[in-house]
């Protein structure tokens, strides 16, 4: 049903300023995220849960493979319905020590004929404060929260040191509120940030952030990073992740590539471009981390994932969880229910039993 009338609405508000329609989305879902009644009837959209398509990290157990990609939930107002939407996990953020406003509008722009955005947003949202306000007072029994970290443009602006500091005090702050962190420095939409994916800066920041968490909570540590690294620099990623004891990576954030298939207008725009033209440079990524770690390390796929077969490929690749937003902007929001049903039965045709297993079967 939910389908059904997303795919009704969805000509009409593809046909107003994309940022704008995704925060009304988002402000309408965080106010069903605050009333019971509200959540009750969003439950009822959901489907069973597949116990088989439970994964473990670290010490999480989440109940399904399929999460929102940090960016949808940037102040973590909405988590608790799209929970209930039937969501595995929601990624919030990404959080910034202090409120900042992003880069100018517009920048968020639909390419329709290619499924995807391209976006310059540069880390908008309420600073850290707020959004620790906004996860105690909608804390959900069933839900799985990542929090996305990243430094404020004025740190990275000031440099390495500057930036450490940020993300150090936000993984002392979010650790308590969160099952995961995310450490966030790959968007291409601050200048400089990718930057810090070069090895000696990535061993230095990861260092000092893991060590800012307190000793007594147990959280799972991630990183996230670009889809645009070359063999050698996703090579030194993993090194420094290895090196420095983190729980997983995160693969892929949007990419400032422009292949030459695009057909929409717009696909000229500055930005981060997301959805099916990120798949295969996700995947190489994907790949590439999960052969090199014996397929031990856990990795998030994210960029291109809008069905069953997506989500499938991603878990071929190596990937544990899998994550979505383009997706789910041009699918709807029971895009994750779907791709639950389609790995089922997955599991189903090989006899695999967990997604583990399904991961080590040949392609």
């Amino acid at each position: 049903m939910i389908d059904r009338l997303y795919s009704i609405a969805r000509p009409a508000l593809f046909l107003l300023d994309p940022e704008r329609i995704h925060d009304g989305v988002i402000a309408a879902l965080g106010r069903a995220s605050t009333s019971r009644l509200a959540l009750d009837l969003i439950a009822r959209t959901a489907v069973e849960a597949d116990p088989r398509l439970a994964v473990a990290i670290g010490g999480i157990t989440f109940p399904g493979p399929v999460g929102i990609a940090a960016g949808l939930d940037k102040n973590a107002i909405a988590f608790p319905a799209l929970v209930g939407l039937g969501w595995d996990s929601v990624e919030v953020g990404t959080i910034t020590p202090r409120p900042q406003p992003g880069n100018p509008k517009p920048r968020v722009f639909r390419l329709r004929d290619d499924h995807a955005l391209i976006n310059r947003l540069g880390f908008p949202g309420e600073g850290a404060d707020s959004i620790a306000t906004h996860l105690i007072q909608r804390r959900h029994s069933r839900a799985v929260i990542g929090c996305n970290i990243g430094p404020n443009k004025a740190s990275v602006d000031a440099g390495l040191e500057a930036v450490v500091a940020d993300c150090a005090h936000l993984a002392m702050r979010f650790a308590s509120l969160a099952n995961y962190l995310v450490v966030n420095i790959s968007s291409p939409n601050t200048a400089h940030l990718r930057d810090l994916q070069g090895k000696g800066a990535l061993q230095v920041l990861l260092t000092k952030v893991n060590a800012a968490i307190p000793d007594r909570v147990p959280i799972s540590l991630l990183v996230k990073i670009a889809p645009d690294l070359n063999e050698a620099e996703i090579s030194d990623v993993v090194s420094a992740v290895l090196g420095t004891g983190l729980d997983g990576i995160v693969a892929t954030n949007t990419t400032i590539a422009r292949p030459p298939f695009l057909k929409s207008r717009g696909r000229g725009e500055a930005g981060g471009l997301s959805g099916p033209p990120l798949r295969e440079r996700s995947l190489r990524v994907v790949r590439q981390i999960a052969a090199e770690t014996d397929g031990k390390l856990p990795i998030i796929a994210v960029g291109g994932i809008a069905s069953g077969a997506d989500a499938l490929a991603a878990i071929r690749a190596g990937a544990w969880l899998v994550q979505a937003y383009t997706g789910l902007i041009y699918e709807g929001p029971g895009l994750a229910a779907r791709i639950k049903r389609e790995l089922s039965r997955e599991l189903d045709r090989t006899g695999a039993s967990t997604l583990d297993e399904l991961r080590q079967l040949p392609g």
